[in-house]
């Protein structure tokens, strides 16, 4: 085998894309420090049992393993940075106001999401702490819209679920509260029979609901249908009331869909929840939402919301970067072209001084000028190329 292959669905960044990636990092991380965000940078590596608290059984199989030489104990490559980053607020800055902190990094998966996506994706979030109130919830939704928007989609559509409402549906049932775990695959894959054949011993009405959850999609107006259809108990008239909120605050920034079957990340999130869709890509390209209890296992429980999003797989979208206009320059270590390269570079021209016996090409640049001197040979100017 050669040795320049790599595995499957990893792949090197080449620079015109890599160039992307990175403005956008840029962009995004410089947009939520005006937001008061604190930036973080969690470890690769860590031992998994601090990894994968609080996260499901989803990471634990995406997540790559291995023994530490040093401990003899297991370690795990992050598959995802929320819990590292709830872990901070919780045992390392363990403030008692509300905390804002973002992160941007690398993750590893076991498996690739999907059938042309990387198995290394560089995520980048934002995430609250210390708000219980869904004014945090807003924000965070704001946030990720206006993410979106910097790097130029403006047609999004936004899709608002909430885990209380099927945690309100089956508190009082005995039967369906032992089936959880299998509910949330049946919803989540819009399994009417599955759903018709595991519930058929629960109580009436939570059959109904459970069963009446897959067709819950659509406009604002499902909500309504929702509140007729479901039962009239505090926990769903809370979240429906919830999602009408975040919905209304939306309006106008995204196109608003509500679908009370989309559980995807239930096994640790406590509230609402919202995925963004853009054209080109089939699944969602960020995901949010409230996860109160993470912190707990790290001895501090604090409210808790945020998203994140894959800023490789959101910059593959965009189009080609455009090649840079840059500067030409002999190479040499005269001082006055040290001194006239230098003032060019400060004032951030792109000077490319040519190596002698060597051509420049790259697809980054393009010289449009280059540094010559002038026809009396005294000083260095700049000449437009054709």
């Amino acid at each position: 085998m050669p040795n320049w292959l790599l595995p499957e669905n990893i792949a090197d960044v080449l620079p015109s894309e890599a160039r992307k990636i990175e403005e956008l990092r840029r962009l995004m991380l410089d947009n939520f420090r005006l937001y008061g965000y604190e930036l973080v940078m969690p470890p690769l590596l860590e031992y998994l049992e601090s990894l994968l608290t609080g996260a499901g059984k989803d990471t634990d199989l995406r997540t790559f393993k291995l023994v530490d030489q040093l401990s003899g104990r297991m370690l795990g490559l992050r598959a995802d940075m929320t819990i590292q980053v709830a872990r901070i607020d919780a045992h390392l800055l363990n403030r008692a106001c509300v905390t804002r902190l973002c992160y941007a990094g690398s993750v590893l998966h076991t498996r690739p999401s999907g059938l042309h996506a990387t198995r290394e994706p560089l995520q980048i979030g934002a995430e609250i702490y210390g708000h219980a109130g869904l004014e945090a919830d807003a924000e965070i939704q704001e946030l990720a819209l206006a993410s979106l928007a910097m790097a130029g989609f403006t047609d999004v559509r936004l899709d608002l679920s909430h885990v209380g409402v099927l945690r309100a549906i089956i508190a009082d049932d005995a039967a369906a509260g032992g089936d959880e775990a299998a509910l949330y695959a049946l919803l989540r894959a819009k399994d009417t029979p599955g759903l018709e054949a595991l519930t058929a011993n629960y109580l009436p009405t939570t059959r109904s609901a459970l069963l009446a959850l897959p067709g819950l999609y659509g406009d604002i107006d499902v909500l309504k249908r929702a509140r007729e259809v479901l039962p009239a108990v505090p926990g769903i008239a809370k979240a429906l009331a919830e999602l009408a909120a975040l919905a209304g605050s939306a309006i106008g920034r995204a196109d608003v869909a509500i679908d009370l079957a989309d559980l995807r990340g239930y096994q640790y999130e406590s509230g609402a929840m919202f995925a963004l869709y853009v054209p080109g890509l089939p699944n969602a390209v960020a995901r949010g939402g409230r996860y109160d209890h993470v912190g707990e296992a790290f001895g501090r429980a604090r409210p808790a919301t945020g998203f994140s999003l894959d800023l490789r797989e959101l910059a593959r979208l965009l189009p080609t970067a455009e090649r840079k206009h840059s500067i030409r320059a002999p190479w040499g270590n005269a001082p006055e072209l040290k001194e006239k390269i230098a003032a060019l570079r400060k004032d951030g021209e792109v000077v490319i001084q040519s190596l002698p016996g060597h051509s420049t090409e790259q697809d980054e640049f393009e010289c449009d000028r280059a540094l010559v001197l002038d026809d009396n040979g005294s000083s260095w100017i700049l000449k437009n190329l054709g």
